[in-house]
């Protein structure tokens, strides 16, 4: 079956299998290789990526399901000259990652938080983060880290 999708702003057809999930289209069609893949049950967030404006797990999503869609990854969010969104930033200046692995998803997912939640608490960062799993870190930076993203998304 034929899949359009529009990911980080590029145009793309493909030919797949009904079955093919959106995260393999990331990273084995399209070599967006920063969208992990943790658990393939959903539970992680290590494959988040933002598909219309919102924050959706790629490894629990048919590729077909999002066809039509834009669709931003990791890879799209630091601008052509290579400077970092706001929330990347905000990562690597309060720490907000040891391994890097969740970091990807976890910076999706934050900045949709941040998008629909504003002004949030520490707790309900906290909450609202719930979905994406961190085995590294105690969150306490991660937390930091959306707090100064979230400001600066708003400056």
């Amino acid at each position: 079956m034929q899949v359009q999708l529009k990911v980080n702003g590029k145009s793309s057809t493909l030919d797949l299998a009904p079955n093919t999930l959106l995260v393999q289209v990331l990273r084995e069609h399209l070599k967006l290789t920063g969208t992990h893949v943790g658990c393939d049950t959903a539970q992680c967030g290590a494959c988040t990526v933002i598909m219309n404006g919102h924050a959706v797990k790629s490894c629990n999503m048919l590729a077909a399901q999002a066809s039509g869609a834009d669709i931003t990854t990791i890879e799209g969010l630091a601008q052509p000259d290579g400077t970092m969104h706001p929330m990347q930033a905000a990562f690597k200046e309060c720490h907000g990652l040891q391994c890097g692995f969740c970091t990807p998803g976890m910076v999706m997912s934050a900045i949709d938080l941040c998008q629909q939640h504003p002004k949030a608490t520490e707790s309900e960062i906290r909450e609202l983060l719930e979905g994406n799993i961190c085995r590294c870190t105690g969150y306490q930076n991660i937390v930091k880290a959306v707090q100064q993203g979230a400001a600066a998304m708003a400056a």
